[in-house]
């Protein structure tokens, strides 16, 4: 099965300025998914990631509209039917 995860704008030069990325992923934990997605949008996992491989502060994450933050983090559960949506934090004043 394949995950569906939507992309930011501002990540779109990693998926050829697709929107919406189909990920094969048999479910498992974000991390894994995240993998799965490096290896079809090349280099996107350093601009989510940090060098330490946690999730940068100014990118959120949701799994069927649910904030990882609030959940497990990378630790969290996707299963092969999810929606996931990375979203970059807004700031602003």
């Amino acid at each position: 099965m394949a995950v569906s995860v939507r992309i930011p704008t501002i990540l779109r030069t990693y998926t050829d300025g697709a929107s919406e990325v189909k990920v094969d992923f048999p479910g498992g934990e974000l991390t894994g998914l995240l993998s799965a997605l490096e290896a079809v949008a090349p280099g996107i996992s350093a601009r989510v990631l940090d060098d330490q491989g946690a999730l940068r502060r100014f990118v959120n994450i949701y799994v069927d509209d649910e904030d990882v933050r609030f959940t497990d983090g990378l630790a969290t559960p996707v299963s092969e039917r999810a929606s996931v949506s990375i979203i970059p934090a807004v700031a602003g004043g």
